[in-house]
């Protein structure tokens, strides 16, 4: 009668050592000589075999004896050794599938480079740009919407004017926004209670000290220039490029992502989540002197969040803080 145990080559056992370990299991305990009798087999390659079994830690050798794990405990190492190389296995298969997307903009950027094929229309006007924002996100929602504001007036257009259309458009699931304002404009008057708003309907927005330039990332096929780049919406009466072109549109969106990397979030808790955005920053390495300052508060307000978040979470140290 057959007694191997074909499920365990899955972790590496031939179909020798499948007998042999079946084979110490039956005995027990039993030197190398009354294995290879129990099998029919030659002691000397017996012994190879029983090597790799004890390396493997199924098989305990005392004294030239030959004594069985337990089978729960043996093999239960193996098998989390096994699912802790599968789950490393599958990290690196998740990090190359998120690789994919950059490999076909790439592709995309090569492709369009070498048709000559770079699509560029004028846009005019204020109005022209919101609804040409909403209609892209009208054909394919959610729209990832990726925008540059650097100046005061055209903060201010979008707090009077345009602010209730995207607001409207984040909470419907037509837009996906992440957004970059100088801090300088959080002074503009009814633009707190706009972002507000923005921000509980989904939005994201970070502020910077100087932003380069204007310029917005919709999806992944178009992206919108000023007609001079260092340049703002307003100064040039809401004129734009709009580009149709993979190349731009990696450029634009990878500077994007490193301007995001360097802003702060709003500086006025939303939600009450003070704490949060001190830990939040310090996990990023600010210091508690920057992160009053961008902020808008105290370093004794910083300090006095720390304490009251490790005290709400019953941490023993900031670390331990923000990683709850």
């Amino acid at each position: 009668m057959r007694t191997d145990s074909p499920p365990l080559e899955s972790l590496g056992f031939t179909s020798a050592q499948i007998s042999l370990y079946n084979a110490v299991l039956r005995l027990h305990r039993a030197t190398c000589a009354e294995l290879a009798e129990a099998l029919d087999g030659s002691p000397e390659p017996l012994s190879r075999e029983l090597a790799t079994l004890v390396k493997l830690g199924v098989v305990h050798e005392q004294g030239g004896e030959y004594l069985a794990c337990h089978p729960a405990t043996a093999l239960g190492h193996l098998l989390a050794d096994r699912l802790d190389r599968l789950a490393a296995e599958s990290r690196r298969i998740d990090t190359v599938v998120g690789s994919i997307r950059d490999l076909i903009h790439q592709y995309d950027a090569g492709r369009d480079y070498q048709a000559g094929q770079f699509s560029v229309d004028l846009v005019g006007g204020a109005d022209e740009l919101y609804e040409s924002v909403i209609g892209m996100a009208v054909q394919a929602p959610p729209l990832e919407l990726l925008s540059v504001i650097p100046d005061r007036r055209t903060m201010n257009d979008f707090a009077h004017r345009y602010a209730d259309q995207w607001i409207g458009a984040q909470r419907a699931g037509l837009l996906s926004t992440r957004n970059i304002i100088p801090v300088q404009t959080l002074e503009i008057p009814a633009l707190r209670e706009k972002l507000d708003q923005f921000q509980q309907a989904g939005a994201r927005i970070r502020t910077l000290d100087t932003v380069p330039s204007w310029f917005l990332v919709a999806g992944t096929d178009a992206a919108g220039v000023p007609a001079r780049w260092g340049g703002t919406l307003a100064e040039s009466a809401y004129n734009f490029h709009l580009v149709r072109t993979s190349v731009v549109v990696a450029a634009l969106r990878s500077l994007f992502d490193e301007l995001w990397a360097r802003p702060a979030p709003l500086p006025w808790p939303r939600r009450g989540d003070g704490m949060i955005q001190v830990l939040r920053l310090a996990a990023q390495g600010v210091s508690d002197e920057m992160i009053a300052r961008q902020l808008g508060i105290s370093v004794r307000t910083v300090r006095a969040r720390f304490a009251d978040a490790m005290a709400e979470l019953g941490a023993q140290s900031r670390f331990q803080a923000g990683a709850e």
